[in-house]
C-alpha cells in the first residue's frame, strides 16, 4: 500500500515527478510511492487504480510547473475547469479522504492563488508547499524526504528497515585478505571434515586438519626426508605415507648423494 502518491501533469513537470519518485522509492521503498506510469500494471483500469491509491496515501506530492495552471484540453479549455483533468481529480479525492496535501513548486514557478483556482481544489493555495530547484535537486531531495519521514512515522519506520539491512558488517569483525587484495570480513566459517588437504571456496582458501607432516598446498616442487627404521627416501614431490605396507613415490628417485639414477 503506498504512503506517498506523486500527482503531476503530464508535460508541465512530469521529468522532475520522476525524479521525486525514484529518490523518495529508494529513501523509503518503492511500494510505498505511487507514481501513475511506474505503479500501474499492464492491462489494470487506470481510472480505479488511480483513486484506490490516493485514497490508501497518507500524502499527496502535487508537482507544479510553469505551465501546471494554465494547460489546455483538446478543445481549448483549461484543464483545471474540467472535472474530468486527472490532476484535478487526485488532488480533489486526496482532500476528500484526508491526506496529506503539500504542492511541490518547481523552479521558478509562483505560489498559487486560491482565486485562479476551482473551488473544489482552491484549499490548495492554503497549503504549506516545498520549493523544488533542479539545480540543487540533492538538497530538495533530501529535505522533502526528511518533512515525509517526519510528518509520517511509517515512512521513518520504513526507512530505518532499509538502512539496516543495507548496512555495511560490522567494521570490528576480523579481517582476511585474498590473494588479489580483496579484503574480506565474515562472522563465521565453519568446516566438518576431519583430516586431509582441500579447497573450501574463495574466501576460505585452503584447508590443512590434522596434519602430523610435511605439507605443501601451493605450485612449485616439494623435496621430501621422511626417516623410518633407518631408511631414508627422497623425492621431488613426493609423500611417504605408512599404514601397514602402504608407500607413494612421485617424481624421479634419487640417492643419497642426490644423483639421479
Amino acid at each position: 500500500m503506498p504512503d506517498i502518491f506523486v500527482n503531476y501533469r503530464t508535460n508541465d513537470e512530469d521529468t522532475t515527478a520522476t525524479l521525486i519518485e525514484r529518490e523518495l522509492s529508494r529513501r523509503f521503498g518503492t511500494d510505498r510511492v505511487f507514481r501513475a506510469s511506474k505503479s500501474i500494471r499492464i492491462g489494470q483500469a487506470f481510472p480505479q487504480e488511480l483513486l484506490t491509491a490516493v485514497r490508501r496515501s497518507s500524502v499527496l506530492l502535487a508537482v507544479i510547473g510553469p505551465r501546471w495552471a494554465d494547460a489546455r484540453t483538446a478543445d481549448g479549455r483549461r484543464a483545471l475547469d474540467d472535472p474530468e483533468d486527472w490532476t484535478r481529480r487526485e488532488i480533489v479525492e486526496a482532500f476528500e479522504s484526508g491526506a496529506l496535501v503539500v504542492p511541490v513548486l518547481v523552479g521558478r514557478t509562483t505560489r498559487l492563488d486560491r482565486h485562479d483556482l476551482p473551488d473544489t481544489i482552491a484549499g490548495l493555495a492554503d497549503c504549506q508547499y516545498r520549493r523544488f530547484d533542479n539545480r540543487d535537486a540533492e538538497s530538495g531531495l533530501r529535505r522533502l524526504g526528511d518533512d515525509l519521514a517526519e510528518a509520517v512515522p511509517r515512512l521513518a519506520e520504513a526507512e530505518e528497515m532499509i538502512t539496516r539491512k543495507s548496512a555495511p558488517l560490522d567494521a570490528s569483525l576480523p579481517e582476511s585478505h585474498r590473494g588479489d587484495g580483496t579484503e574480506v570480513r565474515a562472522r563465521d566459517y565453519r568446516h566438518e571434515q576431519s583430516g586431509g588437504i582441500g579447497y573450501v571456496g574463495r574466501d576460505v582458501g585452503s584447508f590443512i586438519n590434522h596434519a602430523s607432516g610435511q605439507v605443501h598446498t601451493g605450485p612449485g616442487t616439494q623435496n621430501n626426508i621422511v626417516r623410518h627404521g633407518g631408511v631414508e627416501f627422497h623425492g621431488d614431490g613426493s609423500n611417504y605415507v605408512e599404514q601397514g605396507d602402504v608407500s607413494q613415490h612421485f617424481g624421479g628417485r634419487r640417492d643419497r648423494e642426490g644423483r639421479r639414477r
